[in-house]
């Protein structure tokens, strides 16, 4: 297991990192102010369920397979790239309605925790952000790497989640006040679906 001081620092640095703007806070952002903070917590939960995949396939090696096989990196960006669009297309298309009947009653709760997982998961970025990170404060001497690995993921994603539930709720306090009129509605929609369509050209033009 890491030293403490080891695993508070990497705490600390997790926290600033998931404060930077990106992919998956910007997700929970458009979704929680579209649809509410029990959607963000929901997407938020997904994520952090794919970023412990994530963790998994450092600590067994499969992330060092993709950064290795172009194919495989292009396949994975293909596929959340698309799925992004998908999400574009959906909000695009919400229609207005009661934000405490028919936002909520549009999705339900696996549906929010389903986009989460395959949002963070068709990531093969984050995969290759955690192959750099984490080994970085894992440390041979104290015996095998896996067993730190998985510590050190189980660290940032309680980061994680610290700092994206903190995002999902202002989010949808600003998001509750939006909901008052149609057509703030209607432009927190389309808001979300220029967002997604964003992060969907984001992923696709990746690079290895």
């Amino acid at each position: 297991m890491p030293a403490l001081h080891t695993l508070l620092t990497f705490f600390g640095a997790s926290l600033v990192l998931a404060l930077a703007p990106g992919p998956d806070n910007v997700f929970v952002l458009a979704q929680s102010a579209a649809t509410g903070r029990r959607s963000g917590l929901l997407v938020t939960a997904g994520l952090c369920t794919g970023l412990s995949v994530h963790t998994l396939l450092v600590a067994v090696g499969v992330a060092a397979l993709i950064r290795s096989s172009p194919p495989a990196f292009s396949l994975l960006k293909g596929v959340g790239a698309a799925y992004l669009l998908y999400l574009a297309w959906m909000s695009f298309r919400a229609p207005v309605a009661d934000r405490e009947l028919g936002a909520a009653a549009a999705l339900d709760g696996p549906e929010l925790y389903r986009r989460g997982i395959v949002m963070n998961i068709t990531n093969p970025k984050v995969s290759l952000f955690f192959l750099a990170f984490l080994p970085q404060f894992a440390d041979p001497t104290l015996g095998p790497l896996w067993p730190q690995i998985v510590i050190l993921g189980a660290v940032f994603i309680l980061a994680t989640v610290i700092v994206f539930g903190g995002i999902a709720v202002l989010a949808a306090r600003v998001g509750a006040v939006f909901s008052r009129s149609e057509r703030a509605q209607r432009m927190l929609n389309r808001g979300a679906a220029l967002v997604f369509v964003i992060l969907a050209l984001n992923l696709a033009l990746a690079r290895l």
